[in-house]
This record gives structure tokens, sequence and C-alpha cells, in this order.
């Protein structure tokens, strides 16, 4: 009989948290999704502007938009993870969510950011350049970029549809920037 592996638990833990989010955002219409899982403008002297800063990427608008973060991270993260290793992983989400926490507050005050999106897309681009020689830039880190940010852009300029794309690519910039140090380190586990 085979046994389940618990093979990236950084990852495993995020969809986990992500479903019980959503469920919770069920029950409480909504409620729990505005106090805990979205992150926008509010007193800097409340703990909870501090949780939310993280508590964002657990946070999603419906099933549709937890089922397109999800399945994505869960097909991107572990490789990643095994890779690079829980705790590298772990600081990499991290420091992307607060990172676009930061930023939505004060680029759009009158705004909410929450959901995946961002961390999907830092691991993305993280992915794409795992495996890289210090000093050396993959082609498909170039192809990737070029499409990624291509569609971001686009999406920007000419679609009006309650995404946060520039979130996405800062969430893209955060991987290309742990991807170049990492690199830079050897891709060694645990290495931030």
């Amino acid at each position: 009989m085979k046994k389940l592996q618990f093979n990236a638990p950084v990852i495993i833990g995020i969809f986990f948290i992500s479903m019980a989010a959503l469920i919770a955002g069920e029950v409480t219409r909504g409620s729990s999704t505005i106090a805990l899982f979205s992150v926008y403008r509010s007193s800097l002297l409340s703990p909870l502007f501090y949780l939310r800063l993280v508590g964002h990427i657990f946070g999603h608008a419906s099933i549709s938009h937890f089922f397109g973060n999800m399945l994505l991270l869960l097909v991107v993260g572990p490789p990643l993870e095994k890779i690079y290793g829980s705790k590298t992983i772990a600081i990499c989400v991290l420091v992307t969510a607060v990172i676009t926490g930061v930023l939505q507050v004060l680029i759009f005050p009158n705004s909410a950011l929450l959901g995946a999106s961002g961390i999907v897309f830092m691991l993305i681009m993280l992915s794409s350049l795992s495996g890289a020689r210090s000093g050396q830039i993959p082609i498909t880190l170039i192809l990737v970029a070029i499409m990624y940010l291509g569609q971001e852009l686009y999406s920007i300029l000419f679609v009006d549809d309650n995404v946060a794309n520039l979130m996405h690519i800062v969430g893209g910039i955060c991987g290309i920037c742990f991807g170049f140090q990492l690199s830079r380190k050897g891709n060694a586990k645990n290495s931030i």
C-alpha cells in the first residue's frame, strides 16, 4: 500500500489555509475575508493591519478565483520547494506578500487586494530561473517575462476587470530577484 507524501509543506499549507479562508468567507458572507484576508488602507495601530499584509494571499473572491490560483500554485510550487527548500520558499512567499500588500496600500488606497496571484507569479518567474548558473540569463526567463509582462500590461491598459495586474507584475519581479539571488548562492536548499 502506498503512503501519502507531504512533499511541499509550504505550498500545501497555503492551499489549505486558502481553502479554509474561502469557506470562512462563505459562512460569514465575506466579513472574515474583509477582516483577515484582504489588505487595504487602515489604521497602523490595528494589529489586524499587519496580519492582513500577509493574510491577503489566502483570501479569494470566489471559487473560480481560488481554483485559478491554487491550480498554478500546486503545479509550480512543489518542484520549487524541492529545489530550494521549504524555508527559502516560505521566506519568498512572506516577502512577496508584504511587498505587494504595502504597495497596494500606498498606490491604491481606495481598494483592497486579495488572492495568491502575486505569489503564483513570483513562483512562475522563479521557476523560469531555477537551475540557472550565476551570471547567466536563461532564454526561458526572457520568453516567460515577455509573455507574462505583455499580458499584464495589456490588461492594465485595455481590460477593466478589477484584477490587480500591477501586483502580479510586482510578484513576478520578486520572483526574478529571488531567482537571481538564489542562482548566485548555488541553488542550495534553505539558502536565503
